[in-house]
């Protein structure tokens, strides 16, 4: 990276400084941010992600070698550049504590029934060693909880084993209660619904769900009943068994549908739980340009730093997953640094937040929102969220070569999403492209990246994603790869809009709560 500014730099510099007022007092205009944002270069880009996206690397698998060298990187590019440590201590690692999960010994019967595991039931949260029994079973008929329809209306789950299924209650003439339309809503969408109604239960005390949904068993049994590298927290977790069931387990709670939004059913629950995970550790990667005038609110630029490893002996570079999104926060950082040390840094704080896990379950990113947030989640103004954006979507036939998709930037704050237009139009020409925002799209991508565990705390979000491509989670994912000018393109406006974000004089407001 270069350590000084261009003659053309400083020029800019000392036009954008500000002008003498009548009078004794002196104004200093806004600084103009294209001055920075020239210093996000592709080559610069380049240099970085070629030694980041390296086989030294490793493919940066959570908690391995690779990975270790990946947050010694960031680190120290963060030190080069002048932008400290977002912990209060100076460390700019944040611990994730992991586990690396193996198959649970797991004996559970239910009404004399002894069920067998992956065949019956197929356990998702690692929970520790225990035994549980219970005399009843609540049945929460679809486990809901929605300003047009409540399951837990009337009952108190504290403590006790629930049961929901999958899906949401239909009126009489074949609309769904939620929408009031022939269109499903988040709660039969299974993405959506497998946490959703996970966490309410747990929010609301629930010891043990069992969530009934045969038509996805399988393939849940084959993947949270093998080790092959799944991954979860430590910590929340913990609190509540979490069983995906099928019929068999299903039929023997249930002898009759029930019509009725819940239930409480005489049933002898008995289980036995052993842990067999292992302890692993990992980091997140945060560093800070502190605010002049509004220190205290904060405007996030996120990418994950992991990637898929090693796998048969072929490295899994992941350029372009998320190495285009990594070296791109770092780029974006040094430019507000570089803005800070010639007096000009931003009126808010802006945090660069470079986190782990992701491929395992946006795990890095979950721990900082729900378990251990550096900075006041109510005085997190805005994540922008940064995930793959070095490359082109093939099955995008129409339109500027120089696009990006964007995701989410209305889904909470229709002021983001007009900021994020007027930016655009005033500095960066980028064709912004809205097809995988839609609510309805298959993908589910809002769902899929970091910036969901802000979102779902009501943290407006812009998801910045060039698409996925033929080598997307292959060895053949590569830096030689990445298209370099619209690497830059995209990088320039994820800093314009932080600036604008960090810069505005009232913080933007959230208009669509969820």
């Amino acid at each position: 990276m270069k350590s000084i500014l261009s003659i053309t730099t400083l020029s800019l510099l000392f036009i954008a400084c500000g002008s003498s007022q009548k009078g004794s007092k002196t104004s200093v205009k806004v600084a103009d941010p294209s001055v920075y944002a020239q210093t996000i270069t592709q080559d610069d880009l380049k240099t970085a992600l070629y030694q980041y996206a390296s086989d030294e690397f490793e493919g940066r698998e959570t908690g391995a070698e690779g990975q270790k060298k990946a947050v010694n990187f960031l680190k120290e590019h963060y030190i080069k550049y002048g932008v400290p440590a977002a912990k209060a201590d100076g460390n700019y690692f944040q611990d994730v504590p992991l586990e690396l999960q193996s198959t649970p010994d797991v004996t559970l019967t239910i009404n004399g029934k002894t069920l067998k595991n992956l065949e019956d039931f197929v356990s998702i949260n690692p929970m520790e060693t225990s035994q549980l029994q219970a005399t009843e079973i609540v049945n929460l008929g679809y486990g809901i909880e929605d300003d047009n329809y409540s399951s837990y209306e009337g009952v108190d789950v504290t403590g006790k084993v629930v049961l929901f299924k999958h899906g949401e209650p239909k009126n009489e003439d074949g609309t769904y209660v939620i929408s009031g339309t022939e269109e499903t809503s988040k709660w039969s969408n299974f993405r959506q619904q497998f946490a959703l109604k996970r966490d309410i239960a747990m929010d609301k005390g629930a010891k043990a769900v069992l969530f009934y949904h045969p038509e996805v068993f399988a393939m849940a049994a084959l993947r949270y009943g093998t080790s092959s590298g799944r991954m979860s927290l430590v910590g929340n977790d913990k609190n509540m068994y979490y069983f995906l069931i099928n019929d068999g387990a299903y039929n023997a709670i249930v002898k009759e549908e029930l019509t009725t939004k819940n239930k409480v059913l005489a049933a002898n629950f008995d289980l036995d739980f052993k842990n067999n995970s292992k302890a692993l550790s990992s980091e997140n990667v945060a560093a800070i340009v502190r605010g002049t005038e509004k220190p205290d609110e904060y405007i996030i630029i996120s990418a994950h730093l992991d990637h898929e490893g090693v796998k048969n002996g072929e490295v899994y570079n992941g350029a372009d997953d998320d190495g285009s999104g990594t070296v791109a926060v770092l780029e974006i950082a040094e430019a507000f640094a570089k803005a800070k040390q010639a007096g000009h840094g931003p009126k808010r704080s802006v945090v660069f937040l470079n986190v782990t896990g992701e491929e395992k379950g946006l795990l890095g990113s979950r721990h900082y929102t729900d378990n251990d947030p550096i900075f006041p989640l109510a005085n997190t103004v805005a994540n922008l969220n940064i995930d793959m954006i070095g490359r082109t979507d093939p099955k995008r036939k129409t339109g500027d070569r120089n696009y990006i998709y964007l995701i989410g930037s209305d889904k909470l704050s229709t002021e983001l999403h007009n900021i994020s237009e007027m930016v655009n139009t005033k500095y960066a020409n980028v064709e912004l492209d809205y097809t995988y925002n839609d609510e309805n799209d298959p993908n589910r991508f809002y769902y899929r990246s970091d910036h969901y565990n802000f979102a779902k705390n009501n943290i407006p979000v812009i998801f910045y994603f060039n698409g996925t491509h033929d080598d997307y989670h292959r060895p053949s994912d590569t830096p030689d790869k990445i298209e370099y000018d619209l690497l830059e393109n995209r990088a320039r406006l994820v800093f314009y809009t932080a600036w604008e974000l960090a810069n505005r004089d009232a913080r933007i407001t959230v208009d669509k709560a969820q």
